[in-house]
């Protein structure tokens, strides 16, 4: 036998004695072993959570109370907690969770101007879209008089100064919220005959504003209509 064959046959018998060895400790059966676990039984989740270790496992909260607490944290960062206006706003978040009241107020100053001049201008094409059918009804008879009577409004928007929300509440499926409008504008009215009747076409002047919205939270339209104004002095 040459060496080579003498040191193959060596490591053979080393590894047969290991196997047996490495058998009579690990793959012997005592008749105590506990059987598998099923990790994601239910008795076996119950058994987890009344072991020392339990208090190691993270509980992961539920998709809908995380939505929930995202969205009504917009709400806590715009009004405080506890206040009737948050509560309010929490009711409307939870029929409407798209409503984000930063987003809202934005959206309420830009209708704003674009109804206010619209009005300036006679426009009832614009004002259609924006407005419920009562306030349009109102708004289209204001036209109509300024119109026979030959007047005409000439006006500048200039800016608003403060857009806040005053008052929200749930009517059904119907959400309304009233918000408190301080712009500045430069507006005259002028006869048929170009006279001035109202206003000044040069100072500008404060306009004091409380115009309620409203939107139907069944419906798929996101927009919110005006339905209601009122002037404070």
């Amino acid at each position: 036998m040459g060496s080579n064959d003498f040191v193959t046959l060596f490591f053979l018998v080393a590894a047969v004695l290991i196997f047996l060895q490495l058998r009579s400790v690990l793959g012997r059966r005592t008749g105590n072993e506990k059987p598998p676990r099923d990790l994601y039984s239910p008795r076996d989740a119950a058994a987890t959570s009344e072991t020392p270790d339990a208090g190691k496992v993270v509980t992961l909260p539920r998709r809908d109370v995380v939505e929930d607490e995202d969205r009504f944290a917009a709400i806590d960062a715009f009004t405080p907690s506890g206040t009737p206006l948050n509560d309010s706003l929490r009711e409307l978040s939870k029929a409407d969770p798209s409503f984000n009241p930063k987003e809202f107020i934005n959206g309420a100053r830009m209708a704003y101007e674009m109804i206010v001049m619209a009005f300036a201008n006679g426009d009832r094409k614009s004002l259609k879209g924006l407005l419920s059918r009562e306030v349009y009804d109102g708004f289209d008879a204001a036209i109509s008089d300024r119109e026979a009577k030959g007047e005409k409004v000439k006006s500048t928007f200039v800016g608003i100064d403060k857009a806040d929300i005053m008052h929200a509440e749930m009517k059904g499926s119907e959400a309304l919220v009233t918000v408190r409008l301080v712009s500045q504008m430069i507006s005259a009215t002028y006869d048929k005959s170009d006279t001035l009747i109202e206003g000044d076409a040069e100072s500008v002047g404060e306009v004091n504003d409380l115009w309620t919205f409203s939107r139907d939270t069944r419906s798929r339209d996101p927009n919110w209509k005006l339905v209601a104004t009122e002037s404070e002095q």
